[in-house]
């Protein structure tokens, strides 16, 4: 056995490997609000819900409370009437699942022995790939417009109604509000109507726009469930709802869409089995947490945190508008920028955002590299650096500036690395280099076919009880 203090100390010098989660210097991943309190309201009332088990509300009844609490909150920020009703889950990836695996089981009761099939923008996030594969699920891919990033409702509705001519009436359409990737909304207040008249559900991904889009300061479009056809709903309550991780919500207009993505048997001789999400057992410290935030602040608190969010936004906008060839992908309605080398720049004069990544990390800021990608119909998305904006920005926004600043000045008119497949096996074997660039311009330009085995060798080693020797 060991001491444990020793123990502890031991998990402070693991933990100082990371990047710093407070203080705005990490521009992915992490949702810094910026208030002590907040920190130490969360670690208190995770403490108090460390026994509890979250599988059984009819035995532990306050998780029963807090999650229809949770539940009542977010439909009522989000323009829900007493139709809609929900589930708090362990994060973004499970509320997506949830609401495919709904609409995959509502879609089979509607049209027995159909093929179900979702159709979503290439900008739809990753999990719902996933939930596709878990699921078995078809997808359709619609590309968005190259300078908007956006699907248009003609691209969206001639796919739905080609698959319906074909027998495959869709199960689903998801829209996002907005879009990981460059921080736009879909066209949902154009869409999600006309998906209805066609009996097409809806979901909407906003995951990273639910806690942030009610409180946006200017002409924010339609998007939740004020627009006839929003179906279903999801939202992260661990990212802008400042939730430690492993909260979200999926909310469904409708119980019986809710009740489908449920799990239920008594075909075993033991307890009866009901699980309303994908997990059985699962802690309720994260659902004590939320509670005790979104109890804390209310909508007046998320109104001031979406202010200092959305004010510092701006202020980098604008720098980044000053910095000759760099320019802000599309037009963000968000938290979310997504800086290119400007199009309208002679080809020598561009910043390549893979450096410009690289560079910024000296002056002790992590931005994210995003891959360029062809999309259905041959179309290219450029690749970009990505920045997710949260309030504790507004106190480095000057300094970040400057380093974006610095990082352009040095990327300017330097040639963008060259793919070097060699890198895949040794990034593999031997982890990241300093230098990501050269990294990313090899993987973007791996065929999707087999960008997946590369990744997972990437991860998989990272992890790997041998990795080292």
């Amino acid at each position: 056995m060991r001491n444990p203090a020793e123990v502890l100390a031991e998990l402070e010098q693991i933990r100082a490997q990371d990047p710093p989660t407070h203080g705005g210097r990490v521009l992915s991943y992490v949702y810094d609000h910026g208030r002590a309190e907040l920190d130490r309201l969360v670690a208190a009332a995770a403490e108090q819900f460390l026994p509890v088990n979250g599988l059984d509300p009819t035995t532990y009844a306050s998780v029963a409370r807090l999650e229809r609490d949770l539940v009542t909150f977010t439909r009522s920020v989000l323009h829900g009437d007493d139709e809609v009703v929900g589930s708090v889950t362990s994060g973004g990836t499970e509320s997506c699942l949830l609401a495919v695996k709904s609409a995959r089981d509502t879609f089979a009761a509607r049209v027995p022995g159909g093929e179900p099939v979702m159709v979503l923008p290439t900008t739809a996030h990753p999990a719902f790939r996933k939930a596709a594969h878990y699921l078995r699920v078809g997808i359709r891919e619609v590309a968005v417009e190259v300078d908007t990033g956006r699907p248009t409702p003609a691209a969206v509705m001639a796919t739905v109604e080609e698959l319906t001519s074909a027998g495959h009436p869709p199960a689903l359409v998801v829209l996002s509000a907005p879009s990981y990737p460059f921080g736009v909304i879909d066209p949902i207040a154009e869409l999600a109507p006309q998906l209805a008249a066609a009996g097409v559900p809806v979901h909407v991904d906003a995951c990273i726009g639910g806690w942030l889009l009610p409180w946006w300061p200017g002409a924010v479009p339609v998007w939740d469930f004020a627009v006839e056809g929003v179906t279903s709903i999801s939202t992260d309550l661990h990212k802008y709802g400042y939730a430690p991780k492993g909260a979200s919500v999926v909310l469904y207009r409708g119980r019986e869409r809710h009740r489908a993505q449920y799990f239920a048997t008594a075909s075993w001789p033991g307890y009866p089995v009901v699980n309303p999400t994908v997990l059985g057992s699962r802690s309720a410290t994260a659902l004590a947490a939320a509670w005790a935030v979104t109890q804390t602040l209310g909508t007046e608190g998320y109104a001031e945190l979406v202010a200092r969010t959305a004010g510092a936004t701006e202020q980098l906008a604008t720098a980044v508008a000053d910095i000759d060839g760099l320019a802000v992908y599309g037009a963000p309605e968000t938290a979310l920028l997504a800086l290119v080398a400007d199009p309208a720049a002679p080809a020598d004069a561009r910043v390549d955002p893979f450096l410009l990544v690289d560079r910024v990390r000296e002056s002790g800021f992590l931005l994210q590299a995003q891959p360029a990608l062809t999309q259905p119909g041959g179309t290219a998305l450029p690749r970009s650096a990505h920045l997710t904006i949260t309030p504790v920005t507004e106190d480095v926004v000057d300094e970040l500036a400057s380093a974006l600043r610095r990082g352009a000045d040095t990327s300017r008119g330097v040639p963008p690395p060259a793919p070097d497949p060699a890198l895949v096996e040794q990034v593999a074997h031997e982890g990241l280099p300093a230098e990501l660039a050269p990294v990313m311009a090899t993987l973007e330009a791996l065929d999707r076919s087999t960008a997946p085995a590369a990744l997972t060798a990437l991860l998989a080693g990272v992890i790997d009880p041998d990795a080292g020797r």
